[in-house]
């Protein structure tokens, strides 16, 4: 089991991930990812899903047409860990 972020790990994450927010309660993180169409979201979810995989982590997800939004936190753990903060900075390379 991973070890949580203490609270000065979680307060620096906003300059760390700027595009991702704290969510319940500081347990969690999440974006919202908004493409030109489904199926170009649905291409990065493909690519998000195949990283999921190779970094055994898999986010709590949601498609509407075009818009993903992603929630990462540790189950296991309950709550945020450095995995999810791993994970959260691969997904945003794939944007390049």
């Amino acid at each position: 089991m991973a070890t949580l972020l203490s609270d000065t790990a979680r307060a620096a994450l906003p300059a760390t991930l700027p595009a991702w927010s704290l969510f319940r309660e500081g347990k969690a993180i999440q974006r919202e990812f908004r493409f030109r169409d489904f199926n170009e979201a649905w291409g990065f979810m493909t690519r998000v899903a195949l990283l999921a995989e190779k970094l055994d982590h898999h986010p709590d997800w949601s498609n509407v047409w075009n818009i993903v939004r992603i929630e990462l936190t540790s189950h296991d753990s309950g709550g945020l860990t450095a995995r999810d903060v791993r994970f959260a900075t691969a997904v945003d390379a794939l944007l390049g």
